[in-house]
């Protein structure tokens, strides 16, 4: 079973609305943005990272990025950093920007970022670089059930 196929059976058993989009392929958040026609803060940007040596999946607004002190302050965190590639396919079996953020899916604990459970609607890349999901940020919020902080920061 694929990352998509379980994210899909996950939405699909809690009944779930979703809105399934191929497209061509995309491999950054401003890629997708452009192929999904929606702004860059709708996307759910998913990040594997290493919270004293313990895989997670962090997630932020497409038009933002992790504040690793804040995160790590907010968390009693002492070392975060991102995986490398190599470790991202070790840990998921994907590549990234295929990541989705949905952490049970993945087998990771997931954080969000605030913004993402205020927003209406997000779009995501579920576990390809070709098919991307629409749906409520509370309906993603309330399957994934993931640790909320303050921890994100405008990219410059």
């Amino acid at each position: 079973m694929t990352v998509l196929d379980k994210i899909l059976a996950l939405l699909d058993s809690q009944q779930i609305k979703y809105k399934k989009v191929e497209h061509e392929p995309v491999y950054t958040s401003e890629e997708a943005a452009k192929i999904r026609g929606a702004s860059l803060d709708k996307g759910a940007k998913a990040i594997v990272c290493f919270a004293d040596e313990k895989p997670m999946l962090i997630v932020v607004p497409g038009n933002m990025k992790i504040d690793f002190r804040a995160f790590k302050k907010i968390f009693a965190v002492k070392d975060l950093k991102m995986a490398t590639p190599e470790e991202v396919l070790n840990i998921t079996g994907l590549t990234i920007g295929s990541i989705p953020p949905i952490g049970k899916a993945l087998n990771l604990p997931s954080y969000f970022d605030e913004r993402i459970i205020q927003k209406e609607e997000v779009a995501f890349n579920a576990g390809s670089h070709t098919v991307s999901l629409f749906m409520s940020a509370a309906d993603l919020s309330a399957v994934e059930q993931p640790i909320i902080g303050n921890f994100a920061l405008p990219k410059s």
